[in-house]
């Protein structure tokens, strides 16, 4: 599903040139759930943006279901957000001038889908994720986890093959944090999307099949159950 091959991507920090990824090579496969955790600036983020198409490498090569993306225009990037990867972030980027409901199907309107089906799906991720008791509220009348829950309702409605998280419980207490990485699992596993995960909790990491350690830009470690890293 998706492979990095000598992946890099150095960028500029005033007159010096930083490395925020060097070399990393990765194949993560159909169905599987996978984690990065390290510290600030080791480069966890930047991995998931350049195979979002949000970023471009400076060196190396990204592969999708086999297709390299080298050299895609930024309208094939999009097309291909529109039909295949779905994104949760950290930050909600929910739409606050419109309810929970119409955040999810936006998504779904600028994929030129019709009414009837954007409703069936629409109704169908509210009652997944459980909130169709809030389908009418809007973004600040949500608490925190509940804005996410919208997310990723409004990420997976149209039913992507990998979803992309990116720290999806940075700005949730733990409890809440808990409750949003077993509903990412759960739906994700019931769908066979590929996920990848960004985060510094170990808490939110345990949700995931395996774990890559990160630092300075690099793949160190992969732990294959989450259980070894937390009692090490």
């Amino acid at each position: 599903m998706v492979t990095l091959r000598q992946l890099s991507k150095t960028h500029s920090r005033g007159e010096a040139m930083v490395t925020a990824l060097r070399d990393v090579n990765l194949e993560v496969q159909p169905g599987e759930f996978c984690a990065f955790v390290g510290p600030s600036g080791c480069g966890k983020s930047t991995l998931l943006n350049l195979v979002a198409g949000l970023d471009l490498p400076t060196s190396g090569e990204i592969l999708l279901d086999g297709r390299s993306t080298h050299n895609l225009t930024s309208y094939e990037w999009t097309k291909i957000r529109r039909e295949t990867i779905g994104i949760v972030f950290q930050a909600f980027h929910l739409v606050h001038g419109l309810t929970a409901e119409e955040n999810i199907a936006l998504p779904l309107m600028l994929r030129g889908e019709n009414g009837r089906e954007i409703t069936k799906r629409v109704g169908g991720m509210l009652e997944c994720v459980g909130m169709s008791h809030r389908r009418r509220h809007r973004p600040a009348e949500l608490s925190g986890g509940e804005q996410q829950r919208i997310a990723i309702a409004r990420a997976l409605a149209h039913g992507p093959r990998l979803l992309l998280a990116d720290e999806p419980t940075g700005n949730i207490d733990s409890q809440q944090g808990a409750g949003i990485m077993a509903l990412i699992r759960e739906l994700a596993m019931a769908e066979g999307q590929t996920v990848l995960l960004v985060t510094h909790s170990l808490q939110a990491a345990q949700a995931a099949d395996y774990v890559w350690t990160m630092r300075d830009g690099q793949l160190i470690a992969r732990t294959e159950r989450m259980t070894e890293l937390a009692t090490s």
